[in-house]
């Protein structure tokens, strides 16, 4: 068995020997331990660095494509390079490197395809209260978009199985952070999560500018993954919205011509009418999100097939 341990990095040369101070060699029941650093665009020694620190797997951008762009990447290089897990960790010294045996057993144990982190925020001094607010916030969202029940689902740190990656697709630009557990969620994919301690903070997020940012494309990545995976729950609950919309406006004109004074009340026929039509929109786009769902499943069916074929060839 072949796990990579890999690190997306944006100018962590500072960082970076001290994520390799407790970063594995071995892992019980695992053969052989890899560690890949993706360069997304890194201006500083980041590389050279990870050279003298004994890496040998290198990802590189020639300008920084994000996150989302350096997970996939990576993982693309991993399985091509024949790893049965892929772990992901933070190049800014983040997580505790020396949890790594712990996140990836219960992959081994065949108990689990991902692992996920948990930081225990609420124990963050870091963290202030109005964060830490957010951070389960943003984690009760995605569960409820994932179908999953995570306490921590933002968390960087994490394992993912072979089969669980050929199964993810990941399509944001932002993060892949929450776009895999909706993914795992909807396709019914095992995660569990392990409680660790963060490690004391060493610099503030290259992920995003403020808080309101990181909501701001969180969110939009939410209701992306959510329209995809569970257009019924957005689609029919605007159109009942509007539907009760509309019959209140008509209830209330009917009313008035029953009792013959309907003039001057046109206005709530207009108003009911506009309603009305908003809600067979959201039925309509329901109906061609319903196609397209089933479209994209064909195609995630398929595209699984194509990576089990071209990664397996690498075994």
């Amino acid at each position: 068995m072949k796990v990579f341990i890999q690190i997306p990095c944006l100018n962590e040369e500072e960082t970076l020997p001290m994520v390799f101070e407790k970063m594995p060699k071995t892992l019980p029941y695992v053969d052989e331990v890899e560690w890949l650093i993706i360069d997304d665009g890194c201006t500083d020694k980041t590389v050279e660095v990870a050279k003298k620190l004994g890496v040998r797997h290198f990802v590189h951008h020639r300008k920084t494509m994000g996150l989302a762009r350096s997970f996939r990447d990576g993982v693309d290089y991993a399985l091509k390079h024949g790893a049965d897990i892929v772990v992901n960790t933070d190049g800014d010294n983040q997580y505790p490197q020396d949890r790594i045996a712990d996140l990836v057993k219960p992959i081994i144990d065949g108990e689990a395809e991902i692992v996920i982190g948990d930081r225990q925020t609420a124990k963050i001094s870091d963290f202030s209260g109005f964060k830490k607010i957010m951070q389960r916030f943003g984690s009760w969202v995605v569960n409820k978009a994932g179908g999953t029940n995570l306490p921590d689902a933002p968390s960087g740190f994490r394992a993912y199985s072979r089969y669980s990656l050929y199964r993810l697709n990941i399509v944001t630009q932002f993060s892949y952070a929450m776009e895999t557990i909706i993914q795992s969620g909807t396709k019914q994919l095992n995660i569990v999560s392990i409680p660790i301690t963060t490690n004391k903070k060493t610099r503030e997020s290259r992920l995003f500018k403020n808080i309101w940012q990181h909501m701001g494309k969180s969110g939009q990545a939410i209701i992306r993954n959510f329209v995809m995976y569970k257009p019924h729950a957005i689609f029919v609950t605007l159109g009942l919205i509007f539907f009760v919309a509309a019959a209140i406006p008509f209830v209330r004109f009917l009313y008035f011509v029953a009792i013959g004074e309907s003039a001057g009340h046109v206005q709530s026929l207009i108003f009911g009418t506009a309603m009305l039509l908003g809600a067979m929109l959201s039925f309509a786009l329901l109906v061609i999100a319903d196609l397209l769902k089933t479209n994209r499943i064909l195609l995630e069916d398929l595209e699984e097939r194509v990576k089990e074929i071209q990664y397996s060839s690498k075994k």
